[in-house]
């Protein structure tokens, strides 16, 4: 995908060059997202989001220009470049505008392995949300559950500049958390657990983020707080959060 973002700011490029523009940089940012949440073995969400955005930096003399879309049709690009032009022809000059010297341009630099290549199916993400809240539960003491939740989110940002610079990444982000419930009534406790990383193999497994979430609900607690002075509400039960020492 970051080799296609890169082709299409090229040719934004090419195109304020032609329009008009002594020199230009443009940015493209594309993210997508999915999420799901289950309680007491229902699901309770499943949420998938995509989002793109493309900006667009022009310099006439020691005037600049911004604008940006998220329409990438050769149509919308057309019209964003000849925007961003008749905007920095209209605008002040800024002597401290402009692009940095071809000789100072980054050339090299790491690979930081930020990016898992598989994106995870939703199934798999329910199985992971069944399974920690199933062994959050089965922990004694535990007596209810605010349920388990599942994400994960791909960005993949490019950079293209008319001084040469090119570059592009991705970062992705799977992540699993689950919250219990220890006590009845006004002695009601709550505890949760959660795992995040960038590959999907880092992350701890969903029997092991429950028993966590459990556990903490069988340590005895530091002090016991109500949230907003009249507590949370489940299943129409107020819901007392344990103060832990370092909050």
């Amino acid at each position: 995908m970051t080799a296609d973002l890169l082709n299409l700011l090229e040719d934004t490029i090419q195109r304020a060059i032609k329009g008009g523009a002594d020199a230009a940089d443009a940015l493209a940012f594309d993210s997508q997202s999915l999420s799901i949440a289950r309680r007491l073995d229902k699901p309770e969400r499943l949420e998938r989001s995509e989002s793109r955005d493309l900006g667009l930096r022009v310099f006439v003399g020691k005037r600049q220009a911004m604008v940006s879309t998220s329409e990438r049709t050769p149509e919308a690009l057309a019209e964003l470049v000849a925007r961003a032009v008749a905007m920095a022809k209209a605008v002040p000059e800024d002597p401290h505008c402009g692009l940095a010297d071809p000789a100072d341009l980054a050339r090299n630099w790491g690979d930081y392995d930020q990016a898992d290549p598989v994106e995870p199916s939703v199934d798999a993400m329910i199985a992971q949300a069944a399974e920690a809240e199933a062994a959050a539960v089965a922990v004694k003491g535990v007596t209810n559950s605010e349920g388990a939740e599942a994400g994960w989110g791909r960005s993949d940002i490019a950079l293209v500049a008319s001084n040469g610079f090119a570059a592009s990444y991705a970062r992705t982000s799977h992540s699993l958390s689950v919250s219990v419930l220890a006590g009845e009534g006004a002695g009601m406790e709550r505890d949760y657990d959660f795992t995040s990383a960038v590959h999907a193999e880092d992350l701890k497994s969903g029997a092991e983020i429950g028993r966590g979430a459990g556990e903490r609900l069988r340590e005895a607690p530091d002090e016991i707080v109500q949230r907003n002075g009249e507590g949370d509400q489940r299943d129409g039960q107020p819901a007392i959060e344990r103060k832990r020492p370092d909050e």
